[in-house]
């Protein structure tokens, strides 16, 4: 029988890669004896840069079942963190955080101006 913590602490850098590229998780479990992770991320980049990773750790993926779409998503902003940088990180590009502004004008008056701790919407890309 498949270990939930084992599975979880092999694939820490795959969990780690979805953070980073602003996934948000729906499910991470044991289904059919792999580890089940499901979500949505905001582009095809932040979804191969998640794929990547999985194929560094195990090009079969036997024991991972990756359940990846696209679609509006969220991000928590982190110390250290610009508009700049999440978008070179989810969509690949640095210029595309006008992308990201324009979807949080609700919150953001100011492109150069975000605080830790913001959730932000992160448009599809």
């Amino acid at each position: 029988m498949a270990d939930l913590e084992a599975l979880k602490s092999k694939y820490s850098a795959v969990i780690d890669t979805a953070a980073e590229v602003g996934m948000d998780v729906h499910h991470i479990h044991i289904q059919e004896e792999k580890l089940y992770l499901s979500g949505l991320v905001a582009s095809e980049s932040a979804k191969n840069a998640i794929w990547d990773e999985v194929k560094r750790i195990n090009p079969a993926f036997d024991d991972i079942w990756p359940d990846i779409n696209v679609g509006a998503g969220k991000y928590t902003v982190q110390s250290g963190d610009t508009l700049s940088k999440i978008a070179k990180r989810v969509y690949g590009d640095a210029n595309a955080y006008h992308q990201i502004f324009n979807a949080n004008t609700d919150k953001l008056s100011d492109p150069d101006r975000i605080q830790v701790g913001q959730e932000l919407v992160l448009p599809a890309a």
